[in-house]
């Protein structure tokens, strides 16, 4: 079999099958599912727009690297529903890429491939890499820190610039919240584990202290805005301003864990993997606890212990597992392999035999994820309206709109960064378009005509008014 110059190239050619296919889907969903926006990533568009270099050090560091990744993609491509998204779709293909090489550092090329294609097509996954909000960030920066941590612990080649990107990426990191505990993750793990102490230790230590100065000066912002407003650093630790109640909390995560007969509600459908995925997830924790001496099973284990709390307390931050229960799945499919080679060593038949049900299951799991994601976010009823189209409606050729106070902020980085348009409270000129929340009867005006969506309900989203003539 070996001979096969297709079986020599396999591991190449599934990668490469994984990256068009993620493109594909990641283009795909920007544009088409859920089709809209939703009043997080309206928020997120304001705050992008106001990040500027005059006032660089006295806007609001929390995410300050997306917004001003976003603020360039606006300054680049105007306001429209696919720049809005393209930092996190950029974002969300480099996150991919990084959870496959990551997976296969830690596991077979097979079993990266298998748990990568369950990973990239869950719900979860498929939302957050069209999300125009930070909330990528959760998935995108424990990946690659971790990554870039095996390459420095596994690797002598290029050693000295994965030390200084690790540090980059350190630094970068703390500007978003609960970043802090994956870099105490891997502090943690190398404290514990004699391999990692040992490697650390021949790292020069020049390289170490300039790490720490570039780290110190990327996040100078950042301590800037934390003296400001001491509310920044309880925010990024996780700390909620009031205790929360923690039984409402508990039963929060166990339904967008394990709420397969519970309705999705708000943005996100539930739960956060299918059920398949859930147990195949168990059956890696009951591995991971089995043979914890390794460094990949010490990190795992630790960041898990460390995570429980923090979601406990904030369940709006459930995101943040998504890594850990990756790992799992991983360890899941390869003990599920592995133990089944075992029973038939010497046997291809039963081999082959083996791995024909799993690959099954997991055309089953990436089949069915992609399905609860594209028919969750245009059919569900819970799901849908909190997602608009309007930015998709707007006339080309409109000159002015009258919003309310409460759509004021995003229709006016709307006029500011595409075209020369009028945002206003008030009724002006021969004629106007009026939000739905706007429509009103203006005095000297009439409804010449209304643009409606493809929704069933509240499917009027704007009217354009004329002035009455005489």
């Amino acid at each position: 079999m070996s001979e096969f110059l297709v079986y020599k190239w396999r591991y190449y050619i599934g990668y490469g099958l994984l990256g068009i296919g993620l493109v594909l889907i990641l283009v795909f969903i920007s544009n088409f599912v859920p089709g809209g926006l939703s009043n997080a990533e309206m928020q997120s568009v304001v705050k992008s727009a106001s990040v500027t270099y005059k006032d660089f050090w006295s806007v609001n560091a929390i995410n300050l690297p997306y917004h001003l990744f976003q603020h360039i993609c606006f300054a680049i491509l105007g306001v429209s529903l696919f720049s809005i998204k393209l930092p996190s779709v950029i974002l969300g293909f480099l996150t991919a890429v990084g959870l496959v090489l990551l997976l296969r550092q830690w596991f077979k090329p097979g079993i990266a491939i298998l748990t990568s294609l369950i990973a990239i097509t869950t719900s979860q996954f498929l939302f957050l890499a069209q999300y125009g909000t930070p909330d990528i960030l959760f998935l995108f920066w424990p990946i690659w820190i971790i990554y870039i941590a095996s390459l420095i612990t596994n690797s002598q080649r290029y050693r000295k610039t994965l030390v200084a990107l690790f540090f980059v990426l350190a630094a970068l990191s703390l500007y978003t919240p609960l970043s802090v505990y994956i870099l105490l993750v891997v502090s943690g793990s190398i404290l514990i584990h004699p391999h990692l102490r040992f490697v650390i230790k021949q790292l020069p230590l020049t390289r170490i202290i300039a790490g720490v100065v570039v780290l110190l000066l990327l996040i100078a912002p950042l301590g800037i805005a934390i003296i400001k407003n001491p509310n920044i650093g309880l925010t990024l630790l996780g700390i909620p301003n009031n205790w929360p109640d923690l039984i409402a909390n508990i039963n929060s995560i166990a339904i967008q864990f394990f709420g397969f007969v519970n309705m999705s509600k708000g943005t996100v459908i539930t739960p956060f993997f299918g059920f398949g995925s859930i147990l195949i997830i168990l059956l890696g924790a009951y591995f991971v606890i089995k043979t914890r001496i390794t460094a990949k099973n010490y990190v795992v284990i630790i960041w898990i212990l460390i995570l429980i709390p923090i979601i406990v307390l904030n369940p709006n931050y459930i995101a943040i597992t998504f890594l850990a229960l990756v790992m799992l799945l991983a360890t899941g499919l390869d003990g599920l392999l592995s133990h089944w080679y075992k029973l038939f060593p010497n046997n291809p038949y039963a081999r082959i035999g083996g791995l024909i049900p799993v690959v099954i299951l997991v055309l089953i799991l990436v089949s069915s994820g992609a399905n609860r994601y594209i028919y969750g976010y245009l059919y569900d009823p819970n799901i849908v309206p909190n997602f608009s189209v309007d930015l998709r409606l707007i006339p080309k050729h409109t000159k002015t709109i009258v919003v309310t106070r409460n759509e004021l902020a995003f229709y006016r980085v709307v006029a500011e960064y595409n075209k020369p348009m009028v945002i206003s409270n008030n009724s002006s000129g021969d004629s106007f378009l009026a939000t739905r929340s706007a429509k009103s009867d203006f005095r000297g005006y009439m409804i010449d005509r209304i643009i409606c969506s493809s929704r069933k309900d509240d499917s009027n989203r704007f009217y354009v008014y004329k002035k009455v003539s005489g």
